[in-house]
């Protein structure tokens, strides 16, 4: 393998855990590579190992482009959701057959770029670095966040979402040998955020309820649900709170008296309070020489309708810190960014 690191010095990226958050983890690739930065280290939680993977395949751009285009309705459809899926509402088979057929799927080991995803153990509540075997396999089980996608067997145990011990993998990057690493923490500014409503309901095309109606039909219940009304009221309920949680809870712009949160909302909302703290605890032991700090608290777990967005706040957050890179890498004899305008 080639050393791309300036004077033998390696650079890691840990990317963090933050499902549709984490495609701010493409804007900071991109404007790292513009400033002459690429990592010699790549570990990745959650969503930060998909990143990683698409990365390490050279099919970032692709990637890209495909989740830029995807509707809310499209991203619940690979994520493969499913009545009878145990331990989760969803399987994510079609994403996985995706990134297999388009991307290939390597072994870790064989990777030009040394990788870990980080998943948990969530028989004896450790986290795992997973360092050998298929790229896809150990993403998959990297991100299976809790209550939402199945485990992945391991051995006698079951592995979930990294994220529940390790959201921003630094540790992980300096037991690889890096000598300087950039930290993404996609969970710095949840909580206590809340969209924003207008005080004018947006106008709807034709086009918005059309998109809208073909989401109604997407979760049209089995005809074996639909005889049964037990399963049928439940299967409503499920939809109805999937699509509120997807939607990231869609307003009309019309005050009203606050509703009850949805299964998923909660869920999700839980998710985002312990990922923050765990990020703040591990962090505090832990620190990364530079850490961004992407401001997406208003984007859903599950809002990739926001990718664009997302993207380019992750290069925001990169030149909102290039003082610190600069003097990080200065620190350890690289001048090369010296010359850049602050």
């Amino acid at each position: 393998m080639e050393d791309t690191s300036f004077g033998n010095k390696k650079i890691a990226l840990a990317l963090g855990s933050g499902s549709a958050r984490g495609m701010a983890h493409i804007g900071v690739i991109q404007r790292l590579k513009e400033l002459g930065i690429e990592p010699d280290i790549i570990c990745g939680t959650s969503i930060g190992s998909v990143i990683a993977g698409c990365y390490l395949t050279g099919k970032l751009d692709h990637f890209t482009n495909w989740i830029q285009s995807l509707s809310t309705t499209q991203v619940l459809h690979y994520m493969s959701v499913s009545l009878t899926a145990t331990g989760g509402v969803a399987h994510a088979t079609r994403l996985i057959e995706f990134f297999i057929n388009e991307y290939g799927n390597p072994d870790i080991e064989k990777l030009d770029t040394p990788f870990a995803a980080v998943a948990t153990d969530l028989m004896r509540g450790r986290e795992v670095w997973l360092q050998r075997g298929p790229l896809w396999d150990a993403v998959r089980a990297s991100m299976a966040i809790p209550g939402i996608l199945t485990p992945v067997a391991f051995g006698n145990s079951w592995l979930v979402d990294g994220g529940l011990v390790n959201p921003v993998p630094v540790s992980v990057c300096r037991a690889l040998g890096a000598d300087i690493i950039i930290g993404v923490d996609l969970n710095s500014d949840l909580i206590g955020r809340q969209k924003v409503l207008t005080d004018a309901k947006a106008p709807i095309s034709e086009e918005t309820i059309e998109e809208e109606e073909s989401e109604d039909e997407e979760l049209i219940p089995p005809e074996d649900v639909e005889n049964d009304p037990f399963l049928g009221a439940a299967f409503s309920r499920f939809a109805a709170s999937v699509k509120e949680a997807a939607s990231n809870f869609r307003s009309n712009g019309t005050p009203k008296k606050p509703e009850p949160p949805g299964t998923m909302s909660v869920m999700m909302s839980a998710i985002n309070i312990m990922q923050d703290r765990i990020t703040r605890s591990r962090l505090a032991g832990e620190p990364a020489d530079i850490m961004l700090w992407p401001r997406l608290g208003h984007i859903g777990l599950l809002e990739f309708s926001s990718a664009a967005e997302a993207i380019i706040e992750g290069r925001d957050a990169v030149d909102r810190m290039l003082p610190a890179i600069r003097h990080a890498f200065h620190s350890e004899g690289d001048d090369r960014l010296l010359d850049l305008p602050s």
